[in-house]
């Protein structure tokens, strides 16, 4: 080789180093993400904040009382818009829940009395942080508002004639869109009318009206990704079935934006979860990778499970979720960053998590699939569990036979939290974050879900309400009221009770949680927060020594 050709090699080298060296650098200076979740309960808010900052992202959050609640679902969209159009350009890339923009919460979505002009004028305010920071990658996500299936279901979340008609109303908007879709029988018409003259015309009226309003502005915003000053938009059906007024207007949505392709707008089943998935893009993004996922599920209905509060199979919606958490699905294991395992009932029904059927004892269904988790843990796969044979928390027998195989310091991710394309698309996000993390972090993330989904909401919860009649006090499990110390206190005992039973506290790293409290935040039981020492400690700190930044305490 000339010394010609040496120097110019030299140079290659040094020219190589120094832009591989600059794109470390500008990774880490892409590293803020402001975040609005579509209200403030714990894992809408603290929680899947806390799964990204612990990745060392800052993530900006809005001031807490900006945000709908319990009290006051309406929260603040004016004054929150102002906040996030000022912190626009502080961002790289921001996720931004359109349900707390324009109503000022997911709950008020459902109950507002916004015109269309409203709606969608607040919607332009996705324009304005575009022109604040025209650089911003922006990821929004909004709700094609739910149809409960019964009066029960609405859970006092809906507009209040609901607890008395919308289990009429859900069927008869079924039959509407059965019509739409496959025609009616003799028998379906001559219920339709029966439905018709039982449902008082202004409540339907009403419930339709509204309907139209979040329609108008789901359009809105598929306008304005349109034009690029959304950058990816994801609508989730919140409770959904395969008739229903939901599945109905997302067929309308996707046809509206049908010009974007998957690259800029996806709608799936689900809401819960997709701030968590969007911001796992948003990390996925700035890495500058694109996850490989395989997903494996139990035997019988398996992959073609229709879940409850869902309207298509869960492979379709895994699918979507792996797409919208900017992953792609792959069908070897060996090319995989996260092999997914979904655990499901054989016959492909979703039960309730406070079902009485819901016990320790693993049938031969769950013992083949926790051999199958072992295997690829031994393999060396990074393996998450969406755990959906019930809703509302997890399936005991799954979780103490991962237990019994000292499985449960050994996966990347699980969750068995809500509805079951919630827990999905939550696990599924949790395991893409795991590649960017140690064990201690992938960790951290597991015991808040074996504390939710698992010990709480599992099997706590349905302990604390049968106990909460003989408490002194008013409160319901619904509305805890002046009964909500007592419950949390009770809560606590127990959560700590089984924390030191199942050995979470020896795992790496995770001392910490042998002293968690639960709290209640939304005086309700439905869902729960849980404080570690630490925390606790750093808040009474922060509250004793603020430190001002745009209206928010550090």
């Amino acid at each position: 080789m000339n010394i010609l050709k040496k120097i110019a090699l030299v140079y290659a080298m040094v020219f190589s180093v120094f832009c591989f060296t600059g794109n470390i650098a500008l990774a880490h200076l892409n590293k803020t993400i402001l975040f609005v979740p579509h209200d403030n309960r714990p894992i809408s808010f603290k929680q899947t904040a806390d799964n990204i900052r612990d990745l060392g992202y800052e993530v900006l959050t809005p001031p807490e009382e900006l945000l709908g609640n319990r009290t006051n679902p309406q929260g603040h969209p004016d004054e929150l818009a102002k906040w996030v159009i000022d912190n626009a350009k502080k961002a790289d890339s921001a996720v931004i829940s359109a349900d707390s923009m324009i109503y000022g919460s997911l709950v008020a979505s459902r109950k507002h009395n916004l015109s269309v002009e409203t709606a969608q004028q607040r919607a332009e305010n996705f324009v304005r942080i575009h022109e604040a920071n025209p650089s911003l990658k922006l990821y929004v996500f909004a709700s094609i508002m739910r149809t409960p299936q019964t009066s029960e279901a609405s859970g006092s979340e809906d507009a209040s004639y609901y607890a008395q008609y919308g289990t009429d109303i859900a069927r008869y908007t079924a039959l509407t869109d059965k019509k739409v879709q496959d025609g009616l029988n003799r028998s379906e018409r001559k219920q339709m009318k029966i439905y018709e003259q039982n449902i008082p015309k202004e409540a339907l009226k009403d419930w339709l009206g509204r309907r139209a309003t979040n329609l108008e502005a789901n359009k809105k915003l598929i306008d304005l990704t349109k034009k690029g000053d959304i950058t990816y938009l994801a609508l989730g059906c919140d409770d959904n079935a395969k008739y229903s007024q939901t599945n109905k207007e997302r067929r309308e949505l996707d046809n509206f934006a049908k010009s974007l392709g998957s690259n800029r707008y996806q709608s799936v089943a689900g809401i819960d979860e997709i701030g968590f998935v969007l911001l796992t893009r948003c990390v996925n993004n700035l890495q500058g990778d694109i996850p490989f996922v395989s997903v494996h599920y139990a035997k019988g209905t398996g992959a073609n499970t229709i879940p409850a509060y869902s309207n298509e199979p869960i492979k379709d919606s895994i699918k979507t979720h792996v797409k919208m958490a900017g992953g792609l699905p792959v069908t070897s294991d060996k090319r995989a960053n996260l092999v997914f395992m979904v655990n499901t009932n054989f016959d492909g029904t979703t039960g309730a998590a406070n079902d009485l059927n819901n016990t320790y004892t693993p049938n031969e269904n769950v013992l083949d699939f926790v051999q199958m988790v072992n295997t690829k843990v031994a393999e060396g796969k990074n393996v998450g569990i969406g755990d959906i044979t019930f809703g509302n928390g997890s399936d005991n027998s799954l979780m103490i036979t991962l237990y019994n195989q000292k499985l449960l310091d050994k996966i990347n991710a699980y969750s068995g939290w809500n509805t079951p394309t919630n827990s999905t698309g939550y696990a599924l996000a949790m395991g893409m974050c795991a590649n960017y993390t140690d064990r201690v972090g992938i960790l951290k993330m597991l015991e808040v879900r074996y504390l939710d989904d698992w010990l709480y909401q599992a099997n706590i919860r349905q302990t604390v309400a049968n106990k909460l009649n003989s408490m002194p006090g008013e409160g319901t499990y619904g509305d805890t009221k002046t009964r909500t110390v007592p419950a949390e206190e009770l809560a606590t005992k127990l959560l700590q009770g089984k924390i030191a039973q199942y050995d979470l506290a020896t795992f790496t790293g995770q001392s910490y949680v042998k002293d968690t409290q639960v709290r209640f935040p939304w005086e309700r039981m439905f869902e729960a927060d849980f404080i570690f020492p630490q925390e606790e400690q750093i808040n009474i700190e922060s509250e004793q020594n603020p430190i001002e930044n745009n209206g928010v305490k550090f």
